[in-house]
């Protein structure tokens, strides 16, 4: 399965769920609803992953932990917000280059429509966060 087959799988488990209960649950609600649905779909699920930093040739373990990683390859990072803020798009931004991993999702479940809360982070050559607006898809 290529990378756009598993986040359009990743995306269709988040809107059902959205559909179903709804926004304004905890954020931890909604990870575990996700996860256990694609590890029902046979995806591979990791959930709360440390994600290391390396600083000084320093390994430190207490540093982040991703939400959910799907299959080794992307990592989800959920939130329950009335508004994603940039900050959002940097603590997954950040995740990504500590995890050497290239795509995120950034999902808000908190907003009254999934549309639009939902967010692909691509890690490319130089990060360039200030140009690119919350709720669009951006490589960097």
């Amino acid at each position: 399965m290529n990378e756009n087959e598993l986040t359009g799988r990743i995306v269709d488990a988040a809107y059902k769920i959205h559909k179903e209960i709804g926004p304004g649950l905890l954020e931890s609600v909604y990870e575990v609803i996700l996860a256990d649905r694609l590890r029902e779909a046979g995806l591979l699920i990791e959930r709360q992953r440390r994600i290391p930093i390396r600083v000084g040739g320093k390994l430190f373990d207490e540093g982040f932990r991703a939400d959910i990683v799907v299959e080794n390859t992307v990592i989800v990072e959920i939130k329950s917000l009335e508004q994603m803020a940039r900050v959002n798009q940097k603590q997954l931004y950040t995740y990504l280059k500590l995890s050497h991993m290239r795509i995120g999702l950034l999902i808000n479940f908190g907003g009254e429509f999934l549309k639009g809360n939902i967010e692909r982070i691509v890690v490319g050559e130089v990060p360039d966060l200030k140009s690119h607006s919350v709720n669009s898809e951006f490589s960097v």
